[in-house]
């Protein structure tokens, strides 16, 4: 007869313990574990676009900052082959001033226009890379006037343009919300060329012509709107999108959201039915001035943001096709003061992958993971 097996009490007792540790170990996480969005596309790719979203992460580790917007811009300038232009608001990446130096270097026409707080600004990591282009001769240009030239954009070849709202800094790479697009388009690359060469020609803000040459673009089945402010009413056309356009749903995504005009159309809409969410920047959206505290005692279902850096998106997504987004806040600044940039894209595949960062960006602001903390905040508008 086989003799059954036995446990001696010691092995019990240890087994129970490794039990219990397990199981607190899986109900409570460490307070050293990253922090991370849920999970997103790291990249999407369409015939004429590729839309890319930060992941940031925390706490931090400066380990990690690799993989990132600033990878996939350098690529994208290493195809560059005859012309290069560069219009951005914060610059210290030198992995990206080193892309456009190899530019430069093999015969591309490299240029480059930025803001004067920037050019100025003593941050070693920003004189370093903008020592970079100056000693390889690549010109750069400044605004030289109190409000500020806030584009990030760059033109390559006359027929690729790169855009959001991502500055090309560490910071907006790997600490912020941000999303930057590619975009296959001769008509589009005209426009933002056209508003390049007139900054790079000194002409800022309301010295600038309001003609654009390709208003609305249709590339590959979808329909693109291209507004530049000042001069372009770039507020008023986000008003009357909202106003034509939304029938079942606004989201929202808002740095800086202060425009009473635009605010008025989302409140009037969530009135009338339209389903309405959105997450505003922390910082900034308990002053009078912010359209958080109008939206909120009016009953919509909007939040200030998770992020423990800044929530720096500027996009609003409209009945599941529509994505306005750009360089532009929501601002009376950004309409009748700043060199600014907007796309409204009319294409359900690219209004997805807004929503779904939308979603990510929503999740975090209802469930933060730490209290917003007051690194790099030199990003103004």
């Amino acid at each position: 007869m086989r003799r059954r097996a036995t446990i001696s009490p010691i092995a019990l007792v240890i087994v129970l313990i490794v039990v219990i540790v397990v199981w607190f170990a899986n109900q409570s996480g460490s307070p050293e574990t990253p922090h991370s969005t849920p999970a997103s596309p790291i990249s999407a790719t369409g015939t004429w676009y590729e839309i890319y979203f930060t992941d940031p992460k925390y706490p931090d580790n400066p380990a990690n900052h690799h993989g990132g917007l600033d990878e996939r811009l350098v690529a994208f300038i290493d195809r560059a082959q005859k012309t290069l232009d560069v219009a951005d608001y914060d610059f210290d990446l030198q992995n990206v001033a080193d892309a456009m130096v190899r530019a430069k270097n093999r015969g591309v026409r490299v240029r480059m226009v930025t803001d004067s707080d920037t050019l100025l600004n003593k941050d070693e990591r920003v004189q370093a890379a903008f020592r970079t282009l100056r000693s390889a001769g690549i010109p750069i240009v400044d605004d030289r006037r109190p409000a500020i030239m806030h584009d990030k954009f760059t033109v390559m070849d006359g027929e690729w343009v790169e855009t959001g709202s991502w500055n090309y800094t560490d910071g907006d790479t790997y600490h912020l919300n941000n999303w930057m697009g590619i975009f296959h388009s001769r008509e589009l690359a005209e426009n933002y060329t056209a508003e390049f060469q007139q900054m790079f020609s000194r002409k800022f803000g309301p010295d600038k012509s309001k003609t654009i040459a390709h208003p609305s673009i249709d590339v590959d089945g979808a329909r693109v709107q291209n507004c530049f402010s000042p001069k372009g009413d770039c507020a008023d056309l986000i008003v009357s999108t909202i106003d034509h356009d939304a029938r079942r749903s606004i989201y929202f995504m808002a740095y800086s959201f202060t425009h009473d005009g635009i605010g008025k159309a989302i409140i009037d809409k969530a009135k009338a039915g339209v389903t309405v969410q959105g997450v505003f920047e922390t910082t900034g959206s308990q002053t009078p001035f912010s359209e958080f505290g109008k939206m909120k005692k009016a009953g919509l279902d909007v939040y200030t943001d998770g992020n423990p850096w800044v929530m720096h998106h500027k996009v609003i997504i409209i009945d599941d096709h529509l994505v306005i987004a750009g360089s532009f806040n929501f601002s009376a600044s950004a309409n009748d003061e700043n060199d600014e940039n907007l796309l409204i894209i009319d294409d359900p595949s690219v209004a997805r992958l807004f929503k779904a960062e939308f979603d990510r960006v929503f999740a975090v602001a209802k469930n933060p993971p730490a209290k917003k903390q007051s690194g790099d905040r030199r990003e103004a508008g």
